[in-house]
């Protein structure tokens, strides 16, 4: 009696099962999900790069207009090779940082080689990223991202930079 009634049910999940992966209606839901991915992964890969050559070329309006305004946001960075460490909290820390730091420094940086491959985990309206750069002055940077979809644009909300160095990561 228990193996028919193993039987039925195994049968009823392999049909369920095989409809469900070949059911137009969820196959084109899929489909959406998958466009839909590479769309927002691009569109976070624009503003990844865009806050890159604003911050190097010393454009504070377009960096600022790249970032959450909230006193939630951080930075931090953690540089293995000079073996030094900052932290910054709150939009305002950040927004008065760099803008002083600007300020001094107006001269544009060298830009380091832009990103095209990055990982991304969206979060509906949000988005965790990792990826590597090279600079030319600091070495290999490894960079995670955390980003905010606000009226339709992605921001960043925090940023989180391990600088290797000169050095290669193997």
């Amino acid at each position: 009696m228990y193996k028919i009634i193993l039987l039925i049910l195994s049968t009823i999940l392999i049909y369920q099962c095989s409809y469900e992966k070949y059911n137009p209606e969820t196959l084109e839901v899929e489909k959406n999900i998958i466009e839909n991915f590479e769309l927002e992964k691009a569109a976070i890969l624009q503003v990844l790069n865009d806050e890159t050559k604003a911050a190097f070329n010393r454009n504070y309006q377009a960096w600022k207009s790249k970032w959450v305004h909230e006193k939630y946001v951080s930075k931090t960075y953690m540089n293995f090779s000079d073996n030094s460490m900052s932290e910054t909290l709150g939009w305002n820390d950040i927004d008065n940082f760099v803008k002083t730091y600007i300020e001094e420094h107006p001269e544009p940086a060298p830009l380091p080689t832009l990103v095209d491959e990055i990982d991304v985990r969206l979060y509906g309206n949000g988005a965790w990223v990792n990826y590597e750069q090279n600079d030319s002055k600091l070495g290999v940077k490894r960079e995670t991202r955390l980003m905010e979809k606000l009226n339709g644009q992605w921001k960043i909300a925090g940023m989180q930079t391990i600088i290797y160095g000169l050095k290669d990561l193997e």
